[in-house]
């Protein structure tokens, strides 16, 4: 029926991944953004030292919703948890550069405006960030279901 296909997607090991992806994504991006500006706004903390420290909090914060809620469906990880968190430092590494080159030779290359090719080059990283890490860090062990 056709109210069995949303489920079916949902539960689905990549589709359902995907879509708590996006939602992981929505909650860091919030927690990001949101905590420098009502720090600021209710407490007057510079936003020069919210922004940092809303860095850290969001980062690990991915860390954890990837880990126990993008890819809950893997019941035992091929990796340890200190492995994974060297892997996400390294994807993290690389993705900054790659974002800040994306937008420095993009718009020239395609004449596009800079804002085009940030949100194009960060859907890119994403997807391909999503797809290494559930192949290469967050996959399960070859013995688990």
């Amino acid at each position: 029926s056709d109210m069995q296909r949303p489920q079916a997607l949902v539960r689905h090991p990549i589709t359902g991944s995907m879509l708590r992806y996006g939602i992981s994504g929505a909650a860091v991006t919030l927690v990001y953004l949101g905590l420098p500006v009502v720090v600021n706004a209710a407490l007057g903390v510079p936003i020069q030292i919210c922004i940092p420290v809303a860095y850290v909090l969001a980062v690990s914060l991915q860390f954890i919703l990837q880990r126990h809620f993008v890819f809950r469906h893997v019941s035992s990880f091929a990796l340890s948890a200190r492995q994974q968190i060297t892997w996400y430092v390294i994807v993290g590494a690389i993705q900054y550069p790659l974002s800040a080159l994306a937008v420095a030779v993009l718009p020239g290359l395609l004449d596009i405006p800079e804002r085009v090719a940030y949100l194009v080059a960060t859907a890119t990283i994403s997807l391909f960030s999503f797809l290494f890490l559930r192949k290469r860090v967050f996959h399960p062990h070859p013995e688990s279901p």
